[in-house]
């Protein structure tokens, strides 16, 4: 009988720039230019490459989509600033994020095999869809497309990069200098895509990747999110607010992974997790009110409104969400946040003003304020029951959020044996347990 394969748990960071918090450039401290300077971003990889975290990883929009008037924003590329990561560190995973619905494949393809070749195969792809309308004006489009259309395109976009990452051998790159053969063009050959949105010939200019090719990260919700990332997605960042809702989706995700005859094991499920942290209880607590009293109530609502698709107007602060909420945009909106910030506010019957200390300010995302012992054990709950295989970290503050998340929470892991006391291998593949996915030839030998 062979024995089960022991889980461990597996832990990004979300760089939201200066950290979660709206408020996090705000306490003494913090430098308000964090949001484009590299320095900021190499020394929070560092920090997480000491408590043997996965992977860091970068979110992005096409469009200025928040309230620049008061906090940072997503402004640097991501892959062009993981590019600078890999160059300061050693084993940390660089996770960034594309949109299928404004990019091409072959550029897609390109730019994240270079960055898994020039880190020695730490990169990874967060696989998204745009749904919001300044991004769409920004490429000249007067509305976001349809939810399944969007999700429609990015299926086969993401198929289409998948295949030009495997349109090199694995041994097509020769490089012999006696015999004078640099690569066996015979094993580098075209995949001549012909679909609904694109027409690809390739193959990509670029050989097979360190770890085959980037791993395949996704994040949605919605019926169509959960099938794209059933199909394709190796990681899975998701949004749940309780320990029921995540243990369902993590069950729903992996049955149609194997129903599609790839495994319950084939993916990593990792929800969202704000951690504000002290040394007690109370000391935690005084932490998240004191940045959450530096947001504007203002920004506040206009942000929570945003989410659930409505006008500011419509929230009192102190009377519960108004009722009968739909989809934001008939159901073209993000389905995740809104879904996940609703559930949040009904399941604990809260105030608009309750709600947003309850978020910490944010939207979304599951908020977790107390000690590192408090933090180890929900964190462990999570992860032994199944609920999640780890989670994609947003501390509270950067750095310092982390470093004490780090310093705090990860030994008291590392001691419970559910996480690394040192990394294993070399690739973002080996740090999550993912398998090296078989090359062209391997499976043209194989039939």
């Amino acid at each position: 009988m062979i024995a089960p394969v022991r889980r461990s748990l597996h832990l990004n960071v979300n760089i939201l720039h200066s950290g979660f918090l709206p408020s996090a450039w705000r306490p003494a401290g913090s430098d308000p230019r964090a949001f484009i300077d590299v320095q900021h971003y190499i020394r929070v990889a560092q920090i997480a490459e000491a408590g043997k975290l996965d992977a860091v990883f970068l979110a992005d929009n096409a469009a200025i989509v928040d309230q620049i008037h008061f906090r940072p924003i997503t402004a640097l590329e991501p892959t062009v600033l993981l590019a600078s990561v890999a160059a300061a560190t050693r084993h940390i995973g660089l996770i960034a994020t594309a949109s299928t619905s404004y990019n091409e494949p072959y550029n897609i393809a390109r730019r994240f095999a270079t960055l898994d070749h020039l880190s020695g195969g730490r990169a990874g792809w967060n696989v998204v869809t745009t749904a919001d309308l300044p991004s769409a004006r920004n490429f000249g489009r007067d509305a976001v497309p349809e939810h399944a259309q969007r999700y429609a395109r990015a299926a086969e976009f993401t198929a289409i990069v998948k295949a030009l990452w495997n349109s090199w051998e694995d041994d097509a790159f020769i490089g012999d200098q006696a015999a004078g053969r640099f690569v066996d063009d015979a094993k580098v050959q075209p995949i001549a895509h012909h679909g609904e949105f694109f027409s690809v010939h390739g193959p990509l200019n670029l050989p097979r990747t360190p770890q085959g090719h980037p791993v395949l990260v996704q994040a949605g919700g919605s019926g169509d999110g959960r099938a794209l990332a059933a199909r394709h997605a190796e990681a899975v960042f998701s949004a749940s607010q309780s320990f029921e809702e995540a243990l369902a989706y993590a069950r729903d995700l992996k049955s149609r992974a194997e129903a599609l005859g790839r495994g319950p094991e084939a993916l990593r499920v990792l929800p969202g997790l704000t951690t504000i942290i002290g040394d007690t209880e109370a000391a935690a607590r005084r932490r998240r009110d004191e940045l959450v009293d530096l947001i504007p109530w203002d920004y506040s609502l206009t942000r929570l409104a945003g989410i659930l698709g409505i006008t500011p107007d419509r929230l009192k602060l102190d009377q519960r969400l108004p009722e009968n909420l739909s989809l934001p945009g008939g159901g073209n909106g993000n389905h995740t946040f809104f879904n996940a910030t609703l559930a949040t506010a009904r399941r604990l019957d809260l105030t608009t003003r309750e709600l947003i200390r309850e978020l910490a300010g944010g939207g979304g995302h599951r908020v977790i304020v107390g000690t590192p012992e408090q933090i180890a054990d929900d964190i462990e709950r999570w992860f032994r029951a199944g609920a999640a295989d780890g989670f994609n970290l947003m501390p509270d503050v950067l750095p310092d959020g982390l470093q004490a998340f780090v310093d705090g929470v990860v030994p008291l892991l590392q001691r419970r044996g559910i996480f690394r006391t040192a990394y294993e291998g070399e690739t973002l593949r080996d740090h999550f347990g993912l398998p090296r996915p078989v090359g062209r030839g391997a499976e043209r030998a194989a039939a």
